[in-house]
């Protein structure tokens, strides 16, 4: 199953890459007057968010899991301080938008706090979609899976729902890559114990929600970035889109808003079952890092 761990990366990068050219746009009207349905990777139609950024680059989101997928191909395993280190100097003289919660973290590096202990208290969901790199590592090793996953995510959103977000979407990815499907995976790991955070019944909404339109469903739940609205959204695509990573990753950036981190769990997720083939090829050839990625992917031992 080496072929779906290599998948889910990939296909992570491609779904941040996808939600590029209109992330962060919240009126579904705009997307649908100046580009339509969005099928292949764009450069942002918006400038606001992403001004330097081009065709099949990433997003801040995008940017950060290259920088982790770096740290472990470097140390062989995951290794918080590495992770650390090479996480700021991305933010050192980085030319691409830098959120509230990378500005609160680099605050805390910058007054002497460790990597446990520098996180801001952001409730993005944002902070746990870096994780597919460890899902790379780790994936056949489901609670180190889940120890990295949260240990990454705290070290900039130290917050309950991020940390049982990680938690959640690690034990999903593990037992998707062990045989189960995702529904089914994520009806188990919402039986698991997490603190301070409502994750079964945000996995609840998301199955219930399975029977409507994508684009109304997100809206419902809401298309912003904190993760009491994006968990639901994000399990609403892989119940729906169980065997179709292309609509799926597809109808979550035509809904709108932080379609990015959305779309990186949900591509993880989707593709640790159905594979490589189920990415499209000219997704991941308009990959800007895609050689870059699996040279990385290459150096590391699962």
């Amino acid at each position: 199953m080496k072929d779906n761990a290599y998948a889910m990366v990939m296909a992570a990068f491609a779904a941040d890459s996808l939600a590029l050219g209109v992330h962060w746009i919240y009126n579904t009207n705009v997307i649908d007057r100046k580009v339509g349905r969005v099928e292949k990777l764009l450069k942002p139609i918006v400038k606001s968010w992403h001004p330097n950024r081009d065709r099949g680059e990433f997003t801040h989101y995008g940017d950060q899991t290259l920088v982790l997928l770096e740290s472990v191909a470097a140390c062989g395993a995951f290794e918080l301080a590495d992770f650390a280190r090479r996480w700021q100097a991305l933010f050192q003289d980085y030319d691409g938008y830098v959120d509230q919660a990378t500005k609160a973290t680099l605050k805390n590096f910058a007054e002497g706090k460790a990597p446990e202990e520098a996180g801001s208290d952001s409730t993005d969901l944002g902070g746990a979609a870096r994780m597919a790199a460890l899902g790379y590592r780790y994936g056949y090793e489901p609670d180190e899976f889940t120890r990295t996953a949260v240990d990454q995510a705290r070290m900039t959103h130290n917050h309950p729902h991020v940390l049982a977000s990680a938690a959640f979407f690690a034990r999903v990815t593990a037992a998707v890559l062990g045989g189960s499907k995702p529904v089914d995976a994520m009806q188990k790991a919402a039986g698991e114990t997490y603190e301070d955070a409502p994750v079964g019944q945000w996995v609840e909404q998301g199955l219930a929600s399975t029977g409507g339109d994508t684009r109304e469903t997100i809206k419902a739940f809401g298309q912003e970035c904190e993760t009491e609205a994006a968990f639901p959204a994000t399990i609403h695509l892989i119940a729906k889109y169980e065997d179709d990573l292309k609509e799926a990753l597809v109808e979550n950036v035509m809904a709108g808003g932080d379609s990015s981190a959305r779309g990186m769990l949900a591509a993880m997720v989707l593709t640790a079952r159905l594979g490589p083939g189920a990415i499209p090829a000219n997704w991941l050839s308009d990959l800007k890092a895609r050689a870059h990625i699996e040279n990385l992917l290459s150096k590391i031992q699962p």
